[in-house]
């Protein structure tokens, strides 16, 4: 998984709310932000390769690579692949096939080639196919290995955000502790 040594705190806002911190602990997860799925297509918010290009310079991969509307078909179908198979993963279903081929099928692309430059990491020529590729690659290492048992979803009623749990103890609940966690306290507090 693509993770730094300090969280990576994404700033959302959903609509008519407050903004809030998320970190959803892998930069695959971070693409679930991005509505366009499901219930959630109204909210997509990559809908041109302009705002593609954007969301990977904030997004943990931190890279400025030019995206081509060829590059959202791939975003499309990879963005799916990575909701399907973290919802069986966490209703405990066996992986969806299609869902499967179509991760491996982005991930088999060349990847993003990291290099060192003055003692900071840097991106050699990136693309953002390249870019999509190592976000497939992050979701393979995410759902191929033990951290997936720390995948949760935020335990709000109204909240479907998707997170590993990377605390000591495991027992993270909420999407964030601004949003989520402190409408729950409010709540049990008026009970």
């Amino acid at each position: 998984m693509t993770t730094g040594s300090t969280p990576h705190e994404l700033r959302l806002r959903w609509p008519g709310d407050v903004e809030f911190g998320f970190d959803a602990g892998a930069v695959c997860l971070e693409l679930l932000t991005t509505g366009g799925i499901g219930r959630y297509v109204e909210h997509d918010s990559l809908t041109s390769p302009a705002a593609l290009t954007a969301w990977l310079a904030r997004s943990r991969l931190d890279v400025t690579a030019k995206s081509t509307v060829d590059d959202l078909v791939v975003l499309s179908r990879l963005r799916t692949a990575i909701w399907d198979i973290a919802q069986a993963q966490l209703n405990d279903r066996a992986l969806p096939r299609a869902a499967v081929s179509a991760l491996n099928a982005v991930a088999a692309s060349p990847s993003l080639v990291p290099t060192l430059s003055g003692g900071a990491r840097e991106w050699s020529r990136p693309a953002a196919a390249q870019a999509l590729s190592s976000i497939a690659r992050d979701a393979v290492e995410l759902f191929g290995s033990s951290a997936r048992e720390r995948l949760r979803e935020c335990s709000a009623d109204d909240c479907q955000l998707v997170f590993v749990d990377l605390s000591r103890p495991g027992q993270r609940r909420w999407c964030s502790m601004d949003r989520c966690g402190n409408r729950a306290k409010q709540r049990a507090r008026r009970r």
